[in-house]
């Protein structure tokens, strides 16, 4: 089995959700945008993203094509993945709970975009550092801790199992070790702050990192570094 990969080639982003499920999985992919030569690199995403004659043409990247299927959506696919590669529960009840948490650090997600573009993505960061400020602080005193907070409970909830579903670990799980490193990078004052408040969350992140799959991807150059062109992004007058 084969998937390509489209998303941008020079940032982890929201892509690298749906490479650590890639590689956990331990499943071939071609990241099609990091590619060179013919069908590949920029010009096969942006020819992607144009959607002419498809049926279901994405928005925007990150896109999954799975034989005549093309998935587009982070949450979504990792969904389909995880129904795949047993990155999911097997129980109706389990997947939903697992696509309520990824959906709820798309959210997360989408709130630290915010803080360092919060009137428009179209604006540079320079044009709105003033609203940037402000939107960083209530992030960083209320929102942060909120969502934290609220995966320290799942986590706690699973009592005994060592992963957020149960027993077995799930595509959220891998993604919750994702957003911590990004708020660690992104946040490093901050996060200092909240890291001692949820130990369960922290120990989580230390065992996904040593998966094996993982660990050998996050050591690999595949594995791309956080910069001041993803999502998150290091700004230390937002992180006071």
């Amino acid at each position: 089995m084969s998937y390509e990969l489209y998303y941008w080639p020079q940032i982890p982003g929201r892509g690298e959700f749906v490479r650590l499920a890639l590689e956990e999985a331990g499943v071939r992919y071609r990241d099609v945008a990091r590619e060179r030569g013919h069908g590949a690199g920029m010009p096969a995403l942006f020819a992607l993203l144009e959607g002419r004659g498809l049926d279901t043409p994405p928005f925007a990247p990150p896109v999954l094509k799975s034989g005549r299927l093309l998935i587009a959506q982070t949450a979504n696919i990792l969904l389909y993945l995880g129904a795949r590669h047993g990155l999911a529960p097997a129980s109706e009840r389990g997947r939903l709970f697992v696509h309520q948490l990824q959906l709820t650090i798309a959210d997360l997600v989408a709130e630290v975009h915010d803080t360092h573009h919060p009137i428009s993505g179209d604006l540079y960061f320079k044009q709105q550092r003033r609203e940037a400020m402000r939107r960083a602080e209530a992030f960083r005193k209320a929102r942060l801790p909120k969502y934290l907070g609220y995966f320290e409970r799942v986590a706690t909830r699973a009592g005994r199992a060592r992963w957020l579903a149960g027993g077995r670990l799930s595509y959220a799980d891998l993604s919750l070790y994702q957003l911590l490193e990004g708020l660690d990078y992104a946040f490093p004052r901050a996060m200092a702050r909240q890291r001692r408040r949820h130990p369960r969350l922290q120990a989580l992140r230390a065992r996904v990192a040593a998966r094996p799959r993982v660990a050998a991807y996050l050591a690999s150059p595949r594995r791309l570094p956080f910069s001041e062109q993803g999502i998150f992004r290091h700004s230390p007058e937002l992180d006071r």
